[in-house]
C-alpha cells in the first residue's frame, strides 16, 4: 500500500478486550475492524493485553506513560473508533473505562474527545439483560465524549455465542452484526473524511467574528473543554 493510498483511507481505531487473552470480546472487535477494513479503512487495535498495561488515568499526574501516549495519538488521529467491552455488574469494565478516561488528554484538541468521530459500540455479556444495559451506557459515555454512536451497536450474548478463533465465530449472525457496526464506522469516516478540518476551519472563523483569536480558543483554559472528569 502506498502512503497516497494510506493517507485516502480512513483509520478506524478499535480498544476493547479483556485480561484474558483471546477473550470473546477483544476477537468480538476483531470482526468488527474487519467489516472496517472491508468498507476500505485502515485499522490499528488496542486490545486487552495493551489496555492492562495502562496505569490508572490520574488528570492531576502530567506525566503520561508511552502506552498511553500512543493510545492517545492514535486516537487523535482516527477517523472513527469501535470500542468493546465485556458487560460487568452491570456497567462497562474497568479495564476499558481507564482507556477512555485517558482521552481527557484530547480536551484541548480542535476535535476535542471523540468529537467529529463515529463510534461503533460492542458489548460482550453473559446473559442479555447485561448486554442490553451496558450497550445503553457504553452509547451513554460515546456521547459524553461528543462521539457520534453508531446506528447499530452490538450486544451479544457468549452464554449463546462462541468465538471459537479470531477468524471464527459460531453464529453468522453475530458475526454479521459485528461487521456492521464496522462498517458503519467506516462509512461514516469516508462520507465525512476531512471535516474534521472544515469544523476547525469553521470553528476559527466563528471565534474571529465574536472577537476571539483562534490562538486565544486553542490556549483557553483546559477546564472550559473538560467534562465528566472536572472535580
Amino acid at each position: 500500500m502506498s502512503l497516497s493510498d494510506s493517507q485516502r483511507r480512513p483509520l478506524v481505531v478499535g480498544i476493547g478486550g479483556t485480561t484474558r487473552a483471546a477473550s470473546s470480546t477483544e476477537r468480538a472487535l476483531a470482526f468488527a475492524l474487519r467489516g472496517a477494513e472491508e468498507a476500505g479503512a485502515r485499522t490499528q487495535l488496542f486490545g486487552g493485553t495493551f489496555l492492562h498495561t495502562l496505569p490508572h488515568y490520574a488528570p492531576e499526574d502530567p506525566a503520561r506513560t508511552d502506552a498511553q501516549l500512543e493510545l492517545i495519538e492514535a486516537v487523535r488521529a482516527a477517523d472513527a473508533v469501535i470500542i468493546a467491552t465485556p458487560g460487568y455488574h452491570g456497567g462497562v469494565s474497568g479495564l476499558v473505562k481507564n482507556a477512555l478516561d485517558t482521552l481527557e488528554e484530547l480536551r484541548a484538541d480542535n476535535r476535542p474527545y471523540l468529537d467529529g468521530r463515529a463510534v461503533g459500540c460492542i458489548v460482550t455479556a453473559y446473559g442479555w439483560q447485561a448486554a442490553g444495559s451496558v450497550l445503553t451506557s457504553l452509547r451513554s459515555i460515546v456521547h459524553a465524549l461528543r462521539g457520534w454512536p453508531t446506528p447499530f451497536g452490538a450486544g451479544i450474548n457468549t452464554l449463546e455465542t462462541r468465538f471459537e478463533s479470531a477468524q471464527q465465530c459460531s453464529d453468522a449472525k453475530v458475526a454479521e452484526q459485528l461487521a456492521t457496526v464496522g462498517r458503519q464506522a467506516a462509512q461514516f469516516a469516508l462520507a465525512f473524511g476531512g471535516q474534521g478540518q472544515h469544523a476547525a476551519s469553521f470553528a476559527s472563523a466563528a471565534s474571529a467574528a465574536n472577537g476571539v483569536g483562534g490562538a486565544q480558543v486553542a490556549n483557553a483554559p483546559r477546564t472550559e473543554k473538560r467534562l465528566s472528569l472536572a472535580v
